[in-house]
């Protein structure tokens, strides 16, 4: 009794352990990390205007490769744009391209090597590039129309959950050349960024956006429209963005770059006291909104210069106007006039006030907010205060 005892805890040992052995091979692995981005290539061949930043986004991204483990190759020479060729690289970086640069060949290597999954990065005139090549204009997700002069404007990071701006302050601030595109990319892409057109003159899209993402054709594909001067490339702010677009576009690193739904963009206006969003959605204007989630709750506010702004309603395009200051303020004027002027007050609390130019008077939220605004007030009290939320 005792040795069949002893044989059987055996075999059932020599079992078990046979079991472990099989299930060490027949296991699933654990997930693989992302490679790692190890070749990048940069091309900045010019065919229109060419910008003197070229050879300092060429020095940050090889700087970018230096710490981060990838080499950088910089080329003009469109005959590198080969299937074979451009098989070795993760990602393709246009840096301020202009005008036709690749020949019908090079467009047809390109384009199946982003079918391939590889990445694409298109930094400021990327957009002024290739017009007649509408695979391209898909990829880059808008061209250029225009420019005014360089100047300081407010970026409004619309998405920081990602690798390219997760690092970036909500609302951030620079000088650049701000684009203007011949199309509003928003439809088709992820917006990451874009441009509060009240902070700087020559902006003529109303919604702007300015930095995006979006998987195309089989790979993937970021665009920034900053990066005209030669400081932008020193900036940490951007070229840690850079080293987001570079890492996500070479599938090193995820990021959620579907097109959102039903995005809304614009300031919205809260009444201090009862924290309700202004609203066009009844027709006058009224702080009733319980969230900020459509465009009747948002605004473009125009900077008129000398304290004064004007308030264009996203949900129409019309202009809030107060009347002569004795009725409800709407959103229902296609120019701006003295009815549709507002000196913009900051309270030492934070919050802001508005004074219509037509009367001298106050913007309240009339009935302690059940009522429609109206510019009634001779004096700043706790109702007419209000909060700008981006």
């Amino acid at each position: 009794m005792c040795g069949g005892a002893v044989f059987k805890r055996l075999a059932a040992g020599l079992f078990g352990l046979v079991v472990l052995v099989v299930a060490a091979f027949v296991a699933p692995a654990s997930p693989a990390a992302a490679a790692p981005v190890t070749k990048v290539l940069v091309f900045s061949k010019t065919a229109g205007f060419r910008h003197s930043s070229i050879p300092n986004g060429i020095a940050a991204i090889q700087q970018l490769g230096a710490a981060n483990g990838f080499t950088v190759t910089a080329t003009e020479d469109a005959a590198q744009f080969t299937t074979a060729n451009l098989a070795q690289y993760q990602v393709v970086v246009f840096l301020s391209t202009t005008g036709d640069v690749l020949n019908a060949a090079q467009q047809t290597a390109f384009e199946s090597y982003i079918a391939s999954g590889k990445g694409y990065v298109g930094i400021h005139a990327a957009a002024d590039t290739e017009y007649s090549w509408a695979w391209y204009g898909g990829l880059v997700g808008a061209y250029f129309a225009s420019h005014p002069a360089i100047q300081q404007a407010t970026i409004r990071v619309e998405d920081r959950s990602n690798v390219m701006t997760s690092h970036l302050p909500a609302d951030w601030t620079r000088s650049d050349e701000w684009y203007n595109y011949r199309t509003n990319p928003r439809p088709n892409v992820r917006v990451l960024m874009r441009l509060d057109e009240s902070t700087y003159s020559g902006g003529s899209m109303g919604d702007h956006p300015i930095s995006w993402c979006q998987q195309y054709g089989g790979g993937r594909s970021f665009y920034t429209g900053l990066g005209h001067t030669e400081a932008t490339y020193a900036e940490s702010n951007f070229t840690r963005m850079l080293l987001g677009a570079i890492q996500w576009t070479g599938g090193a690193q995820t990021a959620t770059c579907t097109p959102t739904t039903n995005p809304v963009s614009g300031t919205s206006w809260r009444a201090r006291v009862n924290s309700r969003f202004v609203t066009t959605s009844a027709g006058n204007l009224i702080a009733s909104a319980t969230t900020a989630s459509t465009n009747n709750e948002r605004f473009d506010i125009v900077d008129l210069g000398g304290g004064n702004v004007a308030f264009r309603s996203k949900a129409n395009g019309q202009y809030v106007s107060a009347g002569t200051g004795t009725t409800a303020l709407i959103a229902n004027r296609t120019t701006v006039g003295p009815s549709e002027t507002f000196a913009r007050v900051t309270n030492s609390d934070g919050s802001v006030s508005f004074r219509a130019q037509v009367n001298g008077r106050y913007v309240v939220a009339e009935n302690a907010g059940a009522a429609a605004l109206i510019a009634n007030r001779a004096a700043i009290g706790s109702w007419e205060k209000f909060d700008l939320v981006n």
